[in-house]
């Protein structure tokens, strides 16, 4: 029989919720040791997420800037994209430069890191297997290990479609990101976060892209008013956008890939080099053993928690994709944080309401609270400010013009309840709101606060003066 280990605090998953809980609780005390399956730590938004399609999303800006510059009285020769030497930069400069850091924290934080696949025994055991194929499971196979406190970081996986069977021409958001020459026609299946993201990108490196969304507008989890900015500046891209489209099938032809969709019942069929299928992702809750402890699921195959991230096995906990919420690394940050806490006796809980929402398009958008249609269908009794980023001198300087900040108050108290900002750097913005909703501040806290001139972050204040019924630049 395998001889087995006793070890303190185990954490599968070393994407941003486990390696973020790996460091907090090693701050706090705790012996760590972190599984993670893939060669390399950091998880999918790390090695194949939103870091380096950001990467890619800043290129395609550069590249957009370079060829446009005529309106700064800059004239500019041929300008040349190497798409190899491109993705090298994003591999090598970006990739395994974050990666590398995140390795060094952890050594830094004594964390042990094994590399290899957790499948759970029970409540308070676990084997590692060598990743890769088997044919069986030997219950005595593998380095068995038990603990006294599990972390569940998981992550999540794409959505594959029926009549959209990964591999050859038909990719995942990893196949994009990772593509080895740049598409001329490309076809995405899914207008959200990643989808719209990744079609800006790729229409500014050259490609040209056709979106297709199932329902009656991309992005759906962000308000009319401020999508349809960022569907003006898509089309400006020569971006084409189907919406109410049901994609039905891919036929990969080796060195196409022929697409079929439906719209109010009619067929339409378009080539392209490509197609992409980003509809959502699954939560990685399967395949490890979950159903041999007392951990519960929700139908979507979610795992329940209480506010600490608790499961229904006390010294079990879940963070990031597997738990209910947005699928954001920002938000596995947090309950990574308020996991490691609790296990260290602290009293910790999540709190969503102050966790934003981002998409990297062009311009950004950017909401944390609740937003104007949201009170308004909750009944809530509510002031608006918004202030337009054309009224904003380094907006106009920069010029980036389209957009605008919207803030939310409690009409009675002045409480700030959430905000929306769309248009130049709203990824970065975002972050004083979401301070705002999560210190519950009042409109006249933003509004005395002094914010430097000229900067972008002006609007924040403006839109504060509007809620107070003092405005100044509108």
């Amino acid at each position: 029989m395998a001889e087995v280990e006793e070890k303190d605090t185990v954490i599968i998953g070393a994407g941003p919720g486990g390696y973020v809980a790996a460091i907090r609780a090693a701050e706090l005390g705790q012996k760590v040791t972190v599984i993670e399956k893939d060669k390399n730590v950091g998880g999918v938004c790390l090695n194949v997420g939103c870091v380096p399609s950001k990467a890619l999303i800043q290129a395609g800006h550069r590249l957009r800037h370079a060829e446009h510059s005529e309106l700064y009285g800059i004239s500019t020769g041929n300008i040349s994209l190497d798409f190899d030497k491109l993705q090298e930069w994003k591999d090598t400069s970006v990739i395994q430069r974050m990666t590398n850091g995140v390795k060094m924290l952890l050594k830094k934080h004594k964390v042990e890191v094994i590399y290899g696949e957790a499948f759970l025994d029970n409540n308070n055991q676990l084997r590692v297997m060598d990743p890769g194929p088997r044919q069986f499971m030997d219950n005595g196979g593998g380095h068995t290990i038990k603990f006294n406190n599990l972390i569940l970081a998981t992550g999540s996986r794409p959505i594959e479609i029926k009549g959209f069977k990964f591999g050859g021409r038909i990719i995942d958001s990893t196949g994009l990101l990772n593509i080895k020459e740049l598409p001329k026609d490309l076809v995405i299946v899914g207008g959200g976060y990643i989808g719209t993201e990744l079609a800006g990108a790729f229409a500014d490196l050259g490609s040209h892209v056709t979106i297709l969304e199932g329902s009656s507008q991309i992005i759906p989890n962000f308000e009319r008013s401020m999508v349809s900015i960022v569907e003006k500046h898509l089309k400006q891209k020569n971006i084409t956008i189907v919406t109410n489209a049901m994609a039905k099938n891919a036929q990969d032809n080796g060195d196409s890939v022929d697409v079929t969709y439906e719209v109010d019942g009619k067929s339409y069929s378009i080539k392209s080099d490509y197609v992409m299928v980003s509809v959502g992702r699954k939560p990685n809750t399967d395949n490890f053993g979950l159903e041999m402890t007392d951990v519960k699921l929700t139908d979507r195959g979610l795992v329940e928690t209480d506010e600490q991230g608790r499961t229904s096995v006390k010294n079990i906990f879940a963070v990031g994709d597997i738990t209910a919420g947005p699928a954001l690394a920002h938000k596995a940050f947090f309950q990574a944080k308020t996991a490691a806490g609790a296990i260290a006796g602290k009293k910790t809980a999540n709190d969503y309401l102050g966790v934003p929402s981002v998409c990297f398009n062009d311009p950004e958008m950017a909401s944390v609270g609740i937003t104007e249609t949201e009170a308004k269908e909750q009944k809530l009794d509510i002031k608006v400010g918004k202030f337009p980023f054309a009224g904003n001198a380094r907006a106009v300087s920069v010029d980036s013009t389209d957009g605008f900040v919207k803030l939310i108050s409690d009409k009675k108290t002045g409480t700030i309840l959430g905000g929306q900002v769309v248009g130049p750097n709203a990824s970065d913005l975002i972050s004083e709101l979401s301070l705002a909703v999560n210190c519950q501040l009042n409109e006249e806290d933003i509004a005395l606060t002094i914010h430097p001139h000229p900067t972008l972050g002006e609007p924040i204040q403006e839109a504060a003066d509007i809620l107070i019924g003092y405005p100044t630049h509108i």
